[in-house]
């Protein structure tokens, strides 16, 4: 996880591990790809952090507080 306290938005680094299982691409040919990978991935990433709704769900809407308590001398007249 991010290790910061509480929830805060803290970024976390980012590691890849890209290993070259045939072929010998050049020092330019391994930056392109890595740019490509991470520009998808961020993209993606702020795709994800967009679908995220911060209004409340049905369910929570339809959610009522709690009832307040009976105050002393309410029921005094109940049933007379």
């Amino acid at each position: 996880m991010s290790g910061a306290p509480n929830g805060d938005a803290a970024p976390i680094p980012a590691v890849a591990d890209v290993r070259i299982v045939a072929g010998r691409p050049s020092d330019e040919e391994l930056a392109a790809v890595i740019a490509v990978l991470t520009t998808s991935l961020d993209a993606l990433a702020a795709e994800n952090r967009e679908q995220r709704d911060p209004r409340p769900t049905a369910t929570r809407r339809s959610q009522r507080a709690p009832r307040r308590g009976v105050t002393v001398g309410a029921w005094s007249t109940f049933g007379r």
